[in-house]
């Protein structure tokens, strides 16, 4: 039965969660929602403000900017998909087994990540993209690796924490191997935490990928990409600042809801933020009867 006391998740995070929804399902939909091709170029129309034409304007090509924008998503979260994926197949088991195992393994993946986790994760990345190329592929890459550190930290105190209770204890007295306890048993009571940090981390990568490509070192033309517009659009903000303003705006909303709905499920999932159920004793029928029949003699008997 649904109580009154029953935890629900926040307005906010239902609200965040739809914007993006709307923003990934447009994203997808891009050949049957945007007007013109991505690469499509009219110079008539060089610089438009944002008209019936062109909702949003076009650029100094003609190119009309909400195509590029539905375009440049897909191409931007598909990449950030890409990173954080990379990041948890390498983080996740070397922060399971470092965790587990302890010992010189253990201190040597901590040293290893305390030494990554020293640099800056963009000049990180910086880094490896001129080891690996620039482009897309690169930036992916580069950025996956400089994820990793911090999701390995994670996965680790959440391992040290879950080894030590009762249902690993009794799994190794049966006789588990360490990797089937590592996999079958403590990973998927880690996997709610975890999934949490891989949804963060999907902002930090959007965010990460525009700035590479703001730099020039990620997505090249004329591939459109959230970052490398707001590259273009930085030197036409007199004359069309539509031209920044628009991607901008839409990585500042995708990361928003992101980390707003990361927060929200956070909090639905975490039983320390659930309202305690109410004890509060409730009168029956019978005795609230009861009290009033006692009322009314008492009150026949001061008139007497």
């Amino acid at each position: 039965m649904k109580t009154a006391n029953m935890a629900r998740p926040p307005v906010v995070a239902i609200i965040a969660g739809a914007l993006l929804a709307l923003i990934i399902i447009a994203c997808a939909a891009a050949p049957l929602i945007a007007p013109y091709g991505m690469s499509e170029q009219n110079l008539k129309d060089s610089l438009a403000s944002p008209s019936a034409k062109h909702l949003l304007g076009a650029d100094k090509m003609g190119r009309d900017l909400f195509t590029r924008i539905l375009y440049g998503g897909r191409v931007t979260l598909i990449s950030a998909v890409g990173v954080v994926t990379l990041s948890a197949v390498i983080g996740i088991p070397l922060g399971l087994i470092s965790g587990y195992f302890g010992g010189m393994l253990d201190a040597i993946v901590s040293r290893f990540c305390d030494m990554l986790i020293a640099f800056p994760s963009l000049l990180l990345a910086l880094v490896l993209v001129f080891a690996f190329g620039r482009g897309l592929g690169g930036a992916v890459v580069a950025m996956g690796i400089a994820f990793v550190p911090m999701l390995v930290r994670v996965v680790r105190s959440l391992t040290l924490v879950e080894k030590n209770k009762t249902y690993v204890e009794a799994a190794r007295s049966i006789g588990f191997s360490p990797m089937y306890i590592i996999f079958k048993h403590i990973f998927p009571n880690c996997a709610a935490t975890i999934a949490v940090q891989f949804a963060l981390d999907l902002g930090y990568a959007i965010l990460s990928l525009a700035g590479l490509s703001f730099l020039g070192l990620g997505v090249q033309p004329p591939t459109a990409d959230w970052g490398a517009m707001l590259s273009e659009g930085r030197d036409f903000l007199l004359p069309a600042p539509w031209l920044a303003l628009c991607p901008g705006l839409v990585i500042v909303l995708s990361v928003l809801c992101i980390n707003t709905l990361c927060d929200g499920i956070q909090q639905y999932l975490d039983p320390a933020q659930q309202p305690l159920p109410s004890f509060r004793r409730r009168e029956k029928p019978l005795e609230a009867a009861e009290v009033r029949a006692a009322n009314l003699k008492e009150g026949a008997a001061r008139g007497e």
